[in-house]
């Protein structure tokens, strides 16, 4: 199967639960979709061809407009040189999504690094042992949102507003 051929099925299998789709680039498709949709999209990726979970990374959107900021979950399948991300939003309030280790076991590596460093509860995920920050890092604190600016006299400074 071509690369075009094949970002045609994976957008046609992402269609029915995807909120919108940019091609950023010739060979890259991000399909934006609600969390609800989240297993169900990976499911789809998965049966479109020899794709593969690259990994998954975190966005902080801080909030903006009197809107609520949210952490952005970036989950990268590949195929040779076809991209395909899906980009679902989680609310700082209740910053949850599905674990998608049902499906991709070996997800768990990545889901743990989301989980610390961004605050995201991956329901479902097996293992929640830390995996990059020490033992004594102060639970609430995430050093990948935007509000985290460090520590002073042993602290962690955390804004308020980001």
């Amino acid at each position: 199967m071509d690369n075009s051929t094949l970002l045609q099925s994976a957008q046609s299998l992402l269609s029915p639960m995807t909120e919108r789709f940019e091609t950023p680039e010739p060979e890259q498709l991000n399909a934006y979709l609600p969390v609800e949709h989240l297993l169900e999209a990976v499911k789809a990726v998965l049966s479109a061809g020899e794709f593969y979970l690259a990994t998954i990374t975190g966005l902080d959107v801080p909030p903006a407009d009197g809107q609520e900021g949210q952490i952005e979950l970036l989950y990268h399948f590949c195929c040779g040189k076809v991209v395909v991300t899906l980009r679902t939003r989680v609310n700082y309030a209740d910053p949850a999504a599905p674990s998608v280790c049902g499906l991709i076991p070996m997800a768990t590596l990545y889901e743990r690094e989301v989980m610390e460093l961004f605050g995201v509860k991956l329901t479902g995920t097996p293992v929640t042992d830390k995996l990059l920050l020490p033992d004594d890092w102060p639970d609430g604190v995430y050093p990948l949102r935007k509000s985290f600016k460090g520590f002073e006299n042993g602290k962690p400074v955390i804004s308020e507003g980001a």
